[in-house]
């Protein structure tokens, strides 16, 4: 079993229910959809473009997957993520957009967003004692010849290389797409969230997910408002 503790909004918030049905999954529940069909990406292509983030459900990255440490539990993990949300207040992202990471889309903040970034340093500082050491098998992986001094250390220390001021918040909405046809999904992609971008976005609370066996699709353990925030 691993955890994270994830971004994701509410169960029954409007974006979670559109990024899933984009997905095909919803992480809450575990309900599975068909392929949207568009008269510029058939359903087996969009299902394949989207295979990597439909098993990790729809969220952005705080904490990422690790195993327990020896020494704690899961009863252990939750009492202190349940103190930690009533604890820390909720806040907003001014303003959500849709952006292009390499070869991947995803829903990111229009500017950086400080107290965005000190949450998630919060979030990797405060449950570190939970996680356990990487295996050697893990952190190559993560093919650490490739990455940054700041990454390689943050891969060291914390288990992960994109945090601290390596952190970039982003909502994954695609795999790795090819470049002739990214113009193809940014247009599918910026009218499917059309209603969500150049808006703010409220971090209204903190929810760890799950993943029962390597590989499998990872799920909503719990999602835990912040202090504040509008239930």
């Amino acid at each position: 079993m691993r955890y994270a503790l994830y971004f994701s909004p509410p169960k029954d918030d409007p974006l979670t229910g559109a990024a899933s049905r984009w997905l095909g999954r919803d992480a809450f529940t575990g309900e599975a959809y068909p392929a949207p069909e568009h008269e510029t990406l058939s359903a087996e292509e969009q299902f394949d473009l989207t295979a990597d983030p439909r098993r990790y459900g729809f969220h952005a990255t705080i904490k990422a997957p690790f195993s327990l440490a020896a020494t704690v539990t899961e009863k252990d993990l939750m009492a202190v993520a349940e103190e930690f949300a009533a604890s820390t207040p909720a806040f907003e992202i001014p303003e959500l957009v849709l952006g292009q990471l390499g070869r991947f889309f995803a829903l990111v903040p229009g500017s950086l967003h400080q107290p965005l970034q000190d949450f998630a340093a919060k979030v990797v500082k405060s449950f570190e004692p939970f996680r356990a050491a990487l295996s050697e098998a893990d952190t190559n992986r993560r093919n650490p010849e490739k990455l940054s001094d700041s990454q390689r250390a943050n891969l060291h220390r914390w288990g992960y290389p994109y945090v601290m001021e390596d952190f970039g918040f982003h909502m994954t909405l695609s795999g790795q797409v090819p470049e002739t046809r990214a113009a193809v999904m940014k247009a599918i992609l910026a009218e499917r969230f059309a209603g969500f971008t150049g808006r703010p976005l409220s971090i209204s609370g903190l929810a760890v997910f799950t993943e029962e066996t390597r590989g499998a699709p990872f799920k909503v353990h719990s999602w835990l408002p912040l202090t504040g925030a509008k239930r």
